[in-house]
């Protein structure tokens, strides 16, 4: 019986194309072409699995010209490259990767903030550009962290992850705003508490988002809502680009209507805001927050497992759309 034919879009770790190639007929991208749309739905053609890496734009074009594909699995936590209700529609799976970078993202989460909000980059850039001659009471004066206020926007695995070292290890009273309230169990164990989101942005003396990006949450952050900020607040968005309206944050920080930023996703990526590049307090970071070797390998095999985990017993580890499990080796409605 002929192997499945599965597509890994990107470049991974050449012994996980190994382990894959034991299960499937795999084509690898070792060279780590960005292909185009189109040239991904040609590559697709005749495979029945994609493991994706979070950047290919899975839609209903892509699937009308690709009838084989069942499932596509991505090496994120985040699926907003995935059209989702047009895959349920057709019948294709998809799953992401989550619980494996939980801790490791917010780890990077709080070395935004520490760097923003301590001016680490500013300093740095400073040293380096040869113009330390003395010390002086007030050089890079940052903002306290220990002991602070932390707001924190999203408050899933990783949220609660960041509201964790804030509460307990930096002594921080911690405020979050989510879709839905954390059970009060959950809440004391995190040292957190509910409040709408404007009190979070006026009370807040650091802001973290770590909300994924949806229509509903596109420009979550613009010029009203940074309005809301103090002016000494720092902002970091460890979350999804375009949760932020970059062009309003540069204006707020080139205004100083807020102190500083630290970002690691940005709207468009992986093109970056001109007024945000010209700006001296702002941590920029090219999505790299789960920039473990640990961390990295562990979502690869995880989106390998939920491929080898569908097609030989139709049980992926975290399917996003379980509905399409409805017989062996999954459906797919023409």
């Amino acid at each position: 019986m002929s192997k499945p034919r599965i597509l890994i879009a990107r470049a991974i770790f050449p012994d996980i194309v190994e382990r894959l190639a034991r299960h499937f007929d795999v084509e690898a991208n070792p060279l780590d072409a960005i292909w185009t749309g189109t040239e991904l739905i040609a590559r697709l053609h005749g495979k029945q699995g994609v493991f994706t890496t979070g950047g290919e734009r899975i839609d209903e074009g892509l699937l009308a010209a690709c009838p084989d594909l069942r499932i596509c699995a991505n090496m994120a936590v985040g699926y907003n490259n995935f059209d989702l209700a047009a895959m349920t529609a057709r019948g294709v799976l998809g799953t992401n990767a989550p619980d494996v970078l939980t801790e490791t993202t917010a780890d990077f989460g709080f070395a935004l903030l520490m760097a923003a909000a301590r001016r680490i980059s500013e300093g740095e850039r400073f040293l380096r550009e040869g113009l330390w001659r003395r010390w002086s009471y007030d050089m890079f004066a940052g903002a306290e962290v220990h002991g602070s206020t932390l707001g924190i926007i999203g408050m899933g695995r990783i949220g609660q992850g960041i509201a964790r070292r804030g509460a307990h290890g930096f002594g921080m009273r911690v405020l979050y705003h989510n879709r839905s309230r954390l059970a009060p169990a959950r809440e004391a164990e995190c040292g957190a508490r509910y409040v709408d989101q404007n009190e979070l942005l006026r009370s807040a003396d650091h802001v973290m988002l770590v909300a994924p990006y949806t229509p509903a949450t596109h420009h979550l952050i613009g010029a009203a809502e940074l309005a809301l900020m103090k002016p000494t607040a720092t902002l970091v968005n460890i979350g999804r680009g375009g949760v932020v309206d970059d062009a309003a944050l540069a204006a707020a920080l080139r205004e100083g209507r807020i102190a500083a930023a630290g970002l690691d996703v940005f709207e468009g990526e992986p093109r970056v805001h001109p007024d945000l590049l010209a700006l001296r307090n702002v941590v920029l970071t090219p999505h790299i927050a789960s920039a473990t070797v640990a961390t990295r390998r562990a979502m690869a095999n995880l989106a390998a497992d939920n491929l080898i985990g569908f097609f030989e017993r139709n049980e992926p580890l975290t399917p996003l759309n379980p509905e399409v499990l409805t017989g062996p080796g999954g459906t797919r409605n023409s």
